[in-house]
């Protein structure tokens, strides 16, 4: 719509310098210089500052810059701070500090400005030789310093800072105690975050909405959930920052239940649920893989019209995926206009997740044939996909175009996708020397992983050295014993396996059990191996022999090493037959109605029997059945799995 003709009404000089300022404060600049009062004003005091303000193009400013030099407003110090704010705005580095340098008997709003404009630039070391040439400072200085070190991460630096400040006897306000309790969140220091409680509660800001919503975040980031909701209950209002915070806190704290209830509580109290709620109350459906519920805050997202904010978009796809909904994460993705780089990442990690490599590679070229520049988690999600789907060659190239074409430096997870990938075709040896060689210290994961390659390819010997290094890295990790004596059980070396097992209980290792739960109607039930606590245990008992008796007329024979313990085939079998993911499937057989698909949920690995039994289970049955386990879907259909066997 165009803008309305300007009509002037000002007789006389202060008539028409209120005008002009009123068209400035509007953003109307371009009226504002074509007022006809302007050139009997040009030298009113304050008029070129609000001038300066309203700018928003760099070629403008110069023009104003040279009529303010002209007319000679420059040399007021008020009039060349507002200039030198101005250039700081628009990016204008050596401008500003060219006008910086000349400015007459400069104060401390002056060095102020120049030192925000070397921080929003991101050169920290001028802005700090700035700060220590200044002949005074004051709380704004301080409070640029601090904020500008924990917006950069360097949290330590910052809170140095803020120390230095208290020691200079300046009283931080609420700009400086917001930065500074996000630098404790940063770096978990809940004593410094304690002390500077006390300071706040001293100073009367406890019942400041900002501060007390900092605060609460720096005690839920460390740990402390109970004590970030009692201050935030103390303030003197709920808003949506501070729901925010209680929910996100709840989320990452492992709370994901308690932030849904949480989220469903501030709905009915009347308070409007914005992106930054959405995201976390989605993450937290995604953590539980509770379908129903992620769908109905997908719905309530939509209402909110936030549903296509790439951050809710994201969260969707990554929950979608999480649930074993595929479809549903690229509906999610590509309703999206164009290609963004977040998003699409999170896709390609979902195609990772659920095996399809390839589908994950095509989005990558696509997203690169759109002008989008990968970052490391983009490279990161794509290495997965292609280590999970056995896409050697690709991987290996999309390595190399990372490192050599973008000169990104992989950290050890991107090393690790490499080395999955060089042991599962055979090449364990250049598979370990790559870890030997590669410039990131080598964690455990890595060398698990190898292991994990050596079991596949059956090196016992290179399997062996590998777990003396990992166990000797993570001795307290139940991970490695468990695939060492998954390796010696492979070979019935059953004394060397109870060597594992006395190794374990002399460093009071204790393996992980394991649990897979399925949600029927919002609730969620639990099984774990060789439990017998279920309401309906004796129907999904009967359930699950009638289906091992069915899939053994198919070929099912029960894969004995799987089982740890030397002791009679009959006792293995059993065994076998109540691992936790059995149990969740006999349950969903006896609960689900025909034709809905079972989606049942895993903390640890599939293990190779219960693979091929879910297997052959999708065949006698017809039904389609969804297991996720700790880093990958499986979805059996007609006696085959999306892995492909290779997971």
């Amino acid at each position: 719509m165009a803008r309305p003709a300007l009509k002037t009404l000002a007789t006389g000089p202060q008539e028409a310098k209120e005008e002009i300022l009123q068209l400035c404060s509007s953003g109307r600049l371009k009226d504002a210089l074509h007022h006809r009062f302007l050139g009997v004003i040009w030298s009113e005091a304050g008029l070129f500052a609000h001038l300066f303000r309203a700018c928003r193009a760099l070629p403008i400013l110069r023009q104003l810059h040279a009529f303010a030099a002209t007319s000679g407003a420059t040399a007021d110090r008020f009039t060349a701070n507002h200039l030198l704010l101005a250039y700081a705005d628009l990016g204008d580095l050596p401008t500003a500090r060219n006008l910086f340098e000349r400015i007459p008997k400069r104060n401390v709003m002056s060095w102020n400005i120049l030192i925000g404009v070397y921080i929003k630039n991101g050169d920290l070391g001028t802005a700090r030789k700035l700060f220590d040439e200044m002949p005074a400072r004051n709380v704004a200085t301080w409070n640029a310093m601090v904020a500008g070190l924990t917006d950069s991460r360097l949290n330590a630096e910052s809170l140095e800072f803020f120390l230095a400040m208290r020691r200079e006897g300046m009283r931080p306000d609420e700009f400086g105690l917001g930065s500074v309790l996000r630098c404790c969140s940063g770096l978990r220091d809940i004593v410094s975050g304690r002390q500077v409680h006390a300071y706040v509660v001293r100073s009367g800001l406890d019942r400041d909405m900002c501060v007390g919503s900092s605060l609460a975040h720096m005690y839920m980031r460390c740990g402390f959930l109970e004590e970030g909701e009692t201050v935030l209950r103390a303030l003197p209002s709920l808003n949506i920052v501070s729901c925010n915070t209680i929910i996100a806190g709840r989320a990452q704290n492992g709370d994901s239940e308690g932030a849904l209830e949480y989220f469903c509580m501030i709905r009915g109290a009347g308070v409007a649920a914005n992106a930054v709620t959405f995201v976390s109350a989605i993450s937290s459906c995604s953590d539980l893989a509770a379908l129903a519920q992620g769908q109905q805050v997908h719905a309530q997202a939509i209402k909110a019209g936030v549903d296509k904010v790439v951050p809710v978009m994201t969260s969707l796809v990554h929950m979608y995926s999480r649930c074993g909904c595929l479809c549903d994460s690229e509906r999610v993705c590509f309703g999206y206009s164009g290609l963004d780089l977040v998003l699409c990442s999170a896709m390609i990690s979902a195609y990772g997740f659920h095996g399809h490599g390839q589908k994950a590679v095509d989005l990558f070229k696509q997203m690169m044939s759109g002008g989008s520049e990968p970052n490391e988690v983009t490279f990161l999600a794509l290495l997965y996909a292609c280590s999970h789907s056995g896409l050697k060659d690709e991987g290996i190239d999309c390595f190399e175009l990372m490192t050599k074409t973008y000169g990104l430096q992989p950290s050890v997870k991107h090393y690790t996708c490499i080395v999955d990938l060089l042991g599962r075709s055979g090449r364990l040896n250049e598979a370990e020397a790559l870890i030997l060689s590669m410039p990131v210290r080598p964690d455990g994961v890595i060398w698990k992983t190898l292991l994990s390659a050596c079991k596949i390819q059956k090196n016992f010997d290179m399997a062996e050295r590998i777990a003396e290094r990992v166990i000797e890295l993570e001795p307290h990790d139940s991970a490695s014993y468990v695939l060492l004596s998954n390796i010696r059980a492979t070979s019935s070396r059953w004394e060397d396996v109870s060597e594992v097992r006395k190794t374990m209980r002399k460093q009071n290792v204790r393996k992980e059990p394991g649990v897979s739960w399925v949600e029927l109607k919002g609730q969620v039930h639990q099984f774990c191996t060789g439990d017998k606590s279920h309401s309906r245990q004796r129907e999904i008992d009967e359930c699950l022999d009638k289906m091992m008796a069915k899939i053994k007329q198919c070929g099912y024979a029960p894969d004995m090493s799987m089982v740890f313990h030397d002791m009679e085939d009959e006792e293995k079998e059993v065994s076998l037959a109540h691992h936790s993911e059995k149990l969740a499937i006999a349950f969903a057989f006896l609960s689900l109605p025909e034709g809905v698909p079972i989606r049942v949920m895993k903390n640890l690995r599939v293990c190779d029997d219960c693979h091929l039994a879910i297997k052959l289970m999708s065949k006698v049955t017809g039904r389609e059945i969804v297991v996720r386990d700790v880093s990958r879907f499986h979805h059996f259909k007609d006696g085959k799995c999306s892995c492909g066997d290779y997971w």
